[in-house]
C-alpha cells in the first residue's frame, strides 16, 4: 500500500521532469533547424523569437508546478508543429531534423496534457 502511494506521489514529478526535458530538446532542435540554410539575420531572429519565446515563457510556471501553465503551454507547441510540417514538406535538406521536431512537439503535448490533467 505504501508503494502505491509513493509511486503516485512521484508520478506528477516525473511528468513535470519529462515535460521540461522535452521542452528543452524541442528548443534545441528548433534552434538547429532555424540555423540551417540561407536566411537573413532578420528572418533568423524572427524565427528564433517565434519558436523559443513561447517555450521560455512557460518555464517559470512549470518549475512552480502550476497546473494552469501545463494546460496553456500545449498551445505554445503549435508553432513548432506547423514549422516542422512545413519544413518536412518543403525543405528536403532538413527533413530528418523536421521529423524530430514533429515527434518532440507531439511528445511534449502528451506530457503537458498528462501533467495538466
Amino acid at each position: 500500500m505504501a508503494d502505491a502511494l509513493s509511486t503516485n506521489a512521484t508520478g506528477p514529478g516525473r511528468a513535470r521532469g519529462a515535460a521540461l526535458t522535452l521542452l528543452a530538446l524541442l528548443a534545441v532542435a528548433s534552434l538547429l533547424a532555424a540555423c540551417q540554410g540561407e536566411r537573413s539575420a532578420v528572418s533568423l531572429g524572427l524565427l528564433v523569437l517565434l519558436l523559443v519565446t513561447p517555450l521560455a515563457i512557460a518555464v517559470p510556471g512549470m518549475l512552480a508546478r502550476n497546473r494552469r501553465t501545463f494546460a496553456w503551454a500545449t498551445l505554445c507547441v503549435t508553432p513548432h508543429f506547423i514549422y516542422a510540417l512545413t519544413e518536412l514538406v518543403a525543405n528536403p535538406s532538413i527533413r530528418v531534423l523536421a521529423a524530430s521536431i514533429l515527434v518532440l512537439s507531439l511528445a511534449l503535448v502528451v506530457a503537458l496534457a498528462r501533467r495538466g490533467a
